[in-house]
C-alpha cells in the first residue's frame, strides 16, 4: 500500500511540475510589461479557468492528500520499520570511579622554632 502511495505520488509531482511549467505567466503579454491591463482590480483581470488550470488544482490536491496519507502511515508505524532509536541498545549508566578504602596520610606537623 505504502509503495503504490508513494509511486503515485512521485507521477503526480512530475506531472504538477510539467503542468505548471507549460502555463503562461499572468501578465505574458506585451500590456503587462509596461503595467496596463486589470488596473481596476487587485490582481489583475481573471479570465476563464483554462485546462491547464484545472490540471494543475487538481494534480495539487491529489499530491496533498497523497503527502498527507504517506505522512500517517508514516508516524503510524504501519510500514514495518520502527524509529532509528529503537534499535540502539540501552547502556547501563556511568558509574564513577571507586573510591580507595584507606585514607590518606595526614601531613606531618610543621617544625617548631
Amino acid at each position: 500500500m505504502v509503495i503504490l502511495l508513494t509511486i503515485l505520488h512521485v507521477i503526480v509531482a512530475v506531472f504538477l511540475i510539467l503542468v505548471v511549467l507549460l502555463q503562461t505567466g499572468k501578465r505574458a503579454d506585451l500590456a503587462g510589461a509596461f503595467g496596463g491591463g486589470g488596473s481596476q482590480t487587485a490582481f489583475g483581470a481573471r479570465g476563464a479557468a483554462t485546462l491547464l488550470s484545472r490540471l494543475t488544482a487538481w494534480s495539487a490536491g491529489i499530491f496533498m492528500a497523497t503527502s498527507l496519507v504517506l505522512s500517517l502511515l508514516s508516524s503510524s508505524g504501519s510500514t514495518g520499520r520502527g524509529s532509528v532509536l529503537d534499535s540502539v541498545p540501552v547502556k547501563a549508566p556511568a558509574t564513577a570511579p571507586a573510591i580507595p578504602a584507606t585514607p590518606a596520610p595526614t601531613p606531618a606537623p610543621p617544625p617548631a622554632k
